[in-house]
């Protein structure tokens, strides 16, 4: 060993100290109002926020979105509330696909539907951001490959950030994770903004209380 290499090394090692527990996260983030934070971040992100007080409330914009996009054909992904909600019978007008019924129909179904319905498994009220994932029968296809994304968010899923989001959890995280914020946008190398090339041109986020 060269006498500068010893040199250096014995430095590091004088320079080495114990690592100490930083102990449980503890947000930086203080947001009075949740629901009005979420709110103002997704919409300068370029989606949109409509508030309604109650579930109820909440399937009534449903019906009022999809009637005024002019929809058809609609996908929803299994989950609460939607699961509890007997959509294709609530709203007989639209060819409906759950994901999870068929499979190999799902894929065909998203890429022709008007709408991708779905819940999300927590909201980031700092970003404007809803996380999906694919466990339990649902399909990241369902808020992909359909023009407009339409979101059940129910209040009680807000959390300031993803730290928080993060330190709350339990259990290993589902195999894949989606965080969105606002309509798909991308940019080419002179930055002219392009929405809904990759993904969704349109978010529609209904946050009941």
């Amino acid at each position: 060993m060269s006498e500068a290499r010893a040199q250096i090394l014995e430095r590091l090692r004088a320079r080495q100290a114990d690592a100490t527990d930083p102990g449980a996260w503890t947000t930086r983030r203080d947001f009075p109002d949740l629901v009005s934070r979420f709110s103002t971040a997704l919409e300068a992100a370029r989606g949109e926020v409509f508030i309604e007080d109650d579930l109820a409330a909440a399937v009534v914009r449903l019906e009022r979105l999809l009637h005024n996009l002019g929809a058809q054909r609609v996908v929803a992904n299994p989950e609460p509330p939607l699961d509890t909600l007997d959509l294709p019978v609530r709203f007989p007008d639209y060819a409906w696909h759950v994901a999870g019924e068929n499979r190999e129909a799902l894929r065909q179904f998203c890429s022709e539907a008007d709408a991708g319905l779905s819940s999300a498994q927590a909201a980031l009220a700092e970003t404007g951001t809803v996380i999906v994932d694919n466990a339990d029968g649902r399909s990241r296809l369902v808020t992909l490959l359909p023009p407009v994304h339409i979101v059940l968010l129910p209040a009680s899923r807000l959390t300031s950030d993803i730290f928080t989001w993060t330190a709350a959890r339990s259990g290993p995280l589902p195999p894949n994770v989606t965080l969105i914020s606002g309509p798909s946008k991308t940019a080419d190398i002179e930055q002219t903004l392009a929405v809904g090339v990759h993904g969704p041109r349109r978010l529609s986020v209904i946050v009941y209380r």
